[in-house]
């Protein structure tokens, strides 16, 4: 499951999400801190992918 980058406009907080990619774009989640989920925007992040194929 993807882990998404958050980031709350109305406290400042950042913080990460364990969502599906159906879910990614659909549900926002509420801030940990303020519990806000108005202001909520996703951040862009690196990601890491792990394959079992060898290059």
């Amino acid at each position: 499951m993807p882990t998404y980058e958050f980031r709350c406009q109305n406290c400042g907080q950042v913080f990460e999400e364990h969502q599906r990619v159906e879910e990614h774009g659909r549900q926002v989640p509420a801030c940990p801190q303020c519990k806000s989920s108005d202001k909520v925007e996703p951040q862009l992040s690196r990601f890491h992918a792990v394959t079992s194929r060898k290059a």
